[in-house]
């Protein structure tokens, strides 16, 4: 046993910590049950349901209604910093209620677990959740999964939890809660910047850039100085040079390494021997043809470092041509809602293993405006995918971090009752 911990049925921890029982500090309720005959009464109050619980908060998307009475709606009340468990969905599922609305209760498939003493921290308790049931798996077991999956109140009562003393709870919680807020920030700059990211779409592929008076055409309404092409008449579509002789090992793409949300392609295999596959060079833009890889808009560059590679047969290949087109307006073009459903209503075969034929995309007509502003649209979409990548990035390295410090402090590995700082 490592020095200055003690051995508990949650594992070790520090020995200056205490454990007991979930009941020993928390008082637990579960909420009322929704059936046909409670839905009736005059006193209709949303509640909360497990949909509604994420992991460290509640949401208020979907609310339903059910009749509480005077008696219920204390008994099924809620108050700042209450604990809402999942019983049932993603059992131990757990979000604190931060008041985020009035005269709201909650259902039976949640429990209530609200403090009964001062010396715990609730926002603690539900790192320590978190933990036990998303990373550290303690409490596996004791839910019944026989059929259908839940947590009783007698099951969540006996759970062990560890009692730090309460300035550490409460610094633990403070650092947890930080990084999750600004991994919160993040996922609302991936959204907004998505959201913007598609409005312009609608705009820029419809008005340009330049401000100019529109037009009808067959496809609608483009800038004056637009005209109308088809996909082949602006671009080429790679075919294997006669008389090359393929190097082996040759690099290999298949479909699991084409992108979804990101441009380039960047990984491939090495393969010994080939027997089947489509020829791709350097550059290409690889746009996926069959289900569901072609709706849910598979498309990346081929970035490898090689003059050429094979892909999967499930790919159609295609390059600028020069002074003509620029590829990157293609990719985004081809993003676009309404041109994915356009292509998706002519895929052919037989269900579940449609294809899009190259000569359909061939023949779709596109806007066209001159090469410059072509490229002055891509970039204007490339910018905003840089940042989309940045924000990524940055949550991908919060969220790592949140994982590896919720695992130090929970078990005590990490200290950080000596530090000072200010937690209000």
């Amino acid at each position: 046993m490592m020095k200055g911990f003690q051995s508990t049925d949650i594992g070790l921890i520090p020995e200056d910590w205490g454990c007991g029982r979930i009941d020993d500090y928390f008082n637990i309720q579960q909420g009322k049950s929704v059936s046909k005959a409670n839905r009736i009464g005059d006193n209709q109050k949303p509640f909360l349901r497990t949909s509604n619980l994420l992991w460290g908060k509640v949401t208020l998307d979907e609310l339903d209604t059910l009749h509480f009475s005077q008696e219920e709606e204390i008994k099924y009340s809620l108050a700042l910093n209450d604990l809402l468990v999942c019983e049932g969905g993603d059992i131990g599922r757990t979000a604190i209620w931060k008041n985020e609305m009035n005269d709201i209760y909650y259902q039976n498939h949640l429990h209530r677990v609200r403090a009964k003493v001062d010396d715990i921290d609730p926002a603690f308790i539900l790192y320590w959740m978190q933990y036990a049931f998303q990373f550290g798996k303690l409490y596996f077991g004791r839910a019944n999964i026989t059929t259908i999956p839940n947590l009783s109140k007698s099951r969540l009562s006996e759970f062990t939890i560890p009692k730090p003393p309460v300035p550490e709870q409460r610094k633990i919680a403070y650092i947890l809660s930080t990084l999750q807020k600004a991994i919160e920030q993040q996922d609302k700059l991936i959204r907004h910047t998505t959201v913007l990211k598609k409005a312009l779409m609608q705009k820029l592929f419809t008005e340009g850039t330049k401000g100019e008076k529109q037009k009808q055409t067959e496809i609608g309404r483009l800038p004056i100085s637009w005209e109308v092409a088809t996909i082949i008449q602006l671009y080429d579509f790679t075919s294997k040079p006669r008389g090359l002789k393929v190097d082996l090992p040759v690099p290999f793409i298949p479909m699991e390494m084409v992108p979804l949300n990101e441009r380039l392609i960047t990984t491939y295999e090495l393969r010994d021997s080939l027997s089947s596959g489509t020829y791709v060079e350097e550059g290409d833009l690889l746009l996926a043809k069959i289900t569901p890889s072609f709706e849910n808009g598979k498309q990346g560059f081929v970035k490898i470092n090689k003059p050429y590679a094979y892909a999967t047969t499930e790919v159609i290949p295609i390059k600028s041509k020069e002074n003509i087109s620029d590829i990157d307006y293609l990719y985004y073009y081809l993003l676009k809602t309404e041109i994915r459903n356009q292509l998706t209503g002519k895929m052919e075969g037989s269900t579940g293993r449609q294809r899009l034929n190259k000569n359909v995309l061939e023949k779709t007509l596109i806007p066209m405006p001159s090469l410059q502003e072509q490229k002055e649209i891509a970039n204007a979409f490339i910018s905003l995918d840089n940042k989309i990548s940045f924000y990524e990035k940055k949550k991908r390295i919060l969220s790592a971090l949140f994982k590896s410090l919720l695992h130090e402090l929970m078990t005590g590995k990490r200290r950080i009752h000596n530090l000072n700082f200010n937690i209000n």
